[in-house]
């Protein structure tokens, strides 16, 4: 999670909402992305979209022509909560493990809205750990919408 929250750090530097993931397959990172959105004029370049993209590439390359990319056995690492893409995009992808740190309590779809990832009706379930480094995902988040709040008045 650390190495999520740098990625965090790097999104709030460059004036993105900060967020970070990394994707770790067989104990090495094989991901790393934050978000992009403002940077790519793209809703859908968050931190989770990118990295899952990033890791099945790297797992296609690894596992030879019959790979089809897919993360299982992967975990990914993100400092807040996916939202009903990335946790669609996280089960599509037979990712694993979730394991998060700061809920969204009006976006998350991964136990706080929805648990898309924990959906008996889909084909594929996460296991989920929430609350990783909270705090400090939580503070980094807090201080990018007082700073905008500000901005904006």
């Amino acid at each position: 999670m650390r190495e999520a929250l740098k990625q965090a750090k790097l999104a709030f530097e460059k004036g993105e909402v900060p967020v970070g993931a990394v994707i770790v397959h067989k104990a090495k990172i094989i991901a790393r992305a934050h978000n992009q959105a403002e940077l790519l004029h793209d809703p859908t370049a968050h931190a989770e979209m990118i990295a899952i993209t990033q890791a099945s590439e790297y797992l296609a390359s690894e596992g030879g022509p019959n790979h089809r990319g897919s993360l299982e056995k992967a975990s990914i690492y993100v400092t807040m909560e996916p939202c009903t893409m990335c946790a669609g995009a996280l089960v599509l992808s037979k990712c694993e493990n979730l394991i998060y740190g700061a809920q969204d309590p009006k976006a998350g779809a991964c136990g706080s809205l929805y648990n898309i990832p924990r959906d008996d009706r889909l084909n594929h379930r996460l296991s989920i750990v929430k609350g990783v480094c909270e705090s400090e995902a939580k503070s980094l988040l807090e201080e990018f919408f007082r700073n905008l709040r500000k901005e904006r008045r």
